[in-house]
């Protein structure tokens, strides 16, 4: 075994850890945030993407293994039943 002595800056120094390196290593490194570009215009949704967006009319498993998820194919019915009224 090996006895060192000395405070902590001491230490840090013969180990190459010095506090004044590690501040000029961050400096030397700038972060920059890649731009995202001019923004595309959104596409205006589909029939079927505002009704399933609208919560009032999720439609949930009650039990089983899909239990709390959303019942898509109860919800396709319900929909196109309420688009023949139209």
């Amino acid at each position: 075994m090996v006895k060192v002595e000395g405070s902590l800056d001491e230490l840090r120094e013969l180990m190459g850890m010095s506090s004044s390196s590690r501040s000029v290593s961050k400096s030397a490194t700038p972060k920059t945030k890649a731009s995202p570009g001019p923004k595309k215009s959104g596409r205006k949704l589909s029939a079927w993407n505002r009704y399933v967006a609208n919560s009032k009319n999720r439609i949930l498993h009650k039990s089983g293994s899909r239990k709390g998820r959303l019942n898509l194919k109860a919800m396709a019915r319900k929909f196109r039943a309420s688009q023949k009224k139209r």
